[in-house]
């Protein structure tokens, strides 16, 4: 079987969706490859940029090589300058990128002529897959990867809207070359997908089967494979590690899936139903002293959407053999500075923070279950044991004016010495979502794969309104201001935790 993780999204670490797929496949004696698309055709497309025709451009492609060799050195990470004009040189040469109605970034794809929100559009990406910008790069390399093999099945990992034109457009193109193979496509946007309201599938024709959560399972059953056993740790065997952009390979893992928490309104968990599945604490720990020992990383990346006090403190008492981040609540626990202190000993450096609001009366009507005067204690005690944070706020809920975002404004900035970085979003109403009766909606989007609805605002405090605040007020607060300017361009959280607090 081939797994492939398709591009456009950061290329800083490795797929855990594919690696995790192969762990358990070849756990149960199964031949597989794994093909990181995006990291290939990103490398592949910074190579060949087209002529410069300016002198930003014209330097960022004569040290192309020296900006690709300085994200996987540590030292750049000491110069917050150097590491920002490397990345911008980087993105430069996509941004001169000329191909027709495209967009392309370290991070995003976006195509003007095709939405990823329209089923139909992207049937037209598999029926014309010379469209793509990465056509010469996926045809030539899926050959090579199939013609020498007996595989009969192609798994592809679709997670982000970034990635679903070129995934399409590589399915087509596997369907039209090799008409006799399977095509399974799963992930964290085809999960969405199919968890909507009203879902039909309408990729019958092309996509031999779709998979909702965690595909293990689903695949073990459909290759007529025992899934009953414990699920063996990620396989990341055959994956380019030395060329990831970071310094050091990041190891990605799941403890969890869904939220063990499950009553924030608007959650898209609770809109989609998802189950909350954990692995127990010494298993983790058994299977992340393992990957330490075999794949010696520099930093684990625990992708939790929220790592549960029962496994903090198991990692606060047995280190899993490598620094290690990971989006967390923010629990009483973490208010204890003894506990802190273990923590950062058994190589905590960054901890995220979903706070979505410094209004108490906010958080209430949201039933975040978080007391603002706990999360300043939290804050004090993590900034004390010299544990970054990467703090997430959310701007434009229903129960939100803008009396509310300006409270928000002031706890940040009382609070700026312990809030390391921050992370700012629009709210977004998840289709589906129960609360939605108490408000009036519209479409969003233009097309039936939107995960979104727009509402009106009970109060009046819309997007527009939310967007002049951030970028009029927020953004120049003269205690917030310095906290933005510290985020990574681009990779922003997955490269926060190497820039020391």
């Amino acid at each position: 079987m081939l797994l492939i993780f398709p591009p456009i999204a950061k290329a800083s670490e490795p797929p855990a969706g594919v690696a995790a797929l192969a762990g358990a496949l070849r756990n149960r004696g199964q031949d597989c490859t794994i093909f990181d698309a995006n990291l290939e055709a990103q490398l592949h497309l910074l190579s060949f940029p087209g002529q410069a025709t300016d002198t930003w451009t014209k330097r960022a492609q004569r040290n192309l090589g020296a900006n690709l060799t300085a994200l996987r050195n540590p030292d750049i990470y000491h110069s917050p300058d150097r590491y920002r004009r490397s990345v911008m040189d980087l993105n430069r040469l996509f941004d001169k990128i000329t191909y027709p109605d495209l967009s392309i970034s370290l991070v995003n794809y976006q195509d003007n002529t095709l939405s990823p929100l329209r089923s139909e559009d992207l049937l037209k990406a598999a029926a014309h897959p010379e469209s793509n910008i990465f056509h010469g790069f996926f045809s030539h390399r899926l050959r090579e990867l199939l013609d020498a093999s007996t595989k009969n099945l192609v798994g592809f990992s679709l997670n982000y809207l970034s990635q679903a034109l070129p995934t399409f457009a590589m399915i087509g193109f596997l369907k039209r070359e090799y008409p006799g193979l399977r095509v399974v496509l799963g992930g964290g946007l085809v999960s969405s997908w199919l968890a909507g309201p009203g879902w039909c599938n309408p990729f019958a024709g092309l996509i031999d089967y779709l998979v909702a959560g965690p595909g293990e399972g689903p695949l073990l059953r459909l290759l007529g494979l025992d899934n009953s056993i414990v699920s063996p740790p990620p396989d990341f065997t055959g994956l380019p590690v030395e060329k990831y952009l970071s310094p050091g390979l990041i190891l990605p893992y799941s403890a969890s899936r869904g939220c063990y928490w499950r009553r924030c309104s608007f959650c898209p968990e609770k809109a989609e139903d998802a189950p909350y599945l954990a692995k127990q604490p010494q298993h983790v720990l058994a299977d992340l002293k393992l990957l330490a020992k075999r794949t010696q990383p520099s930093l684990i990346h625990l992708l939790d959407n929220a790592i549960s006090p029962a496994l903090l403190k198991a990692l606060a008492v047995q280190p899993p053999g490598a620094e290690w981040y990971g989006f967390t609540r923010a629990e009483p626990l973490l208010a204890d500075p003894d506990f802190c202190r273990k923590l950062r000993q058994s190589g905590c450096v960054m901890l995220k923070l979903g706070l979505e609001s410094g209004d108490q009366g906010v958080l209430d009507a949201l039933d975040k279950g978080i007391d603002l005067g706990m999360v300043a204690k939290v804050l004090a005690a993590l900034a004390g044991a010299g544990i970054s944070t990467y703090v997430y706020l959310l701007f434009g809920t229903p129960a939100e004016t803008a009396a509310e975002a300006r409270q928000t404004m002031a706890f940040v900035a009382r609070h700026r010495q312990q809030i390391t970085f921050l992370n700012l979003a629009i709210f977004n109403l998840p289709v589906g979502s129960p609360e939605v009766k108490d408000l009036v909606v519209e479409d969003f989007y233009d097309g039936d794969l939107s995960l979104y609805q727009a509402f009106r605002h009970p109060q009046g405090w819309n997007r527009r309104e939310v967007r002049k605040f951030l970028d009029r007020e927020f953004k120049r607060h003269p205690d917030i201001a310095p906290i933005l300017r510290r985020d990574p361009p681009f990779f922003t959280s997955n490269h926060a935790p190497f820039f020391r607090a």
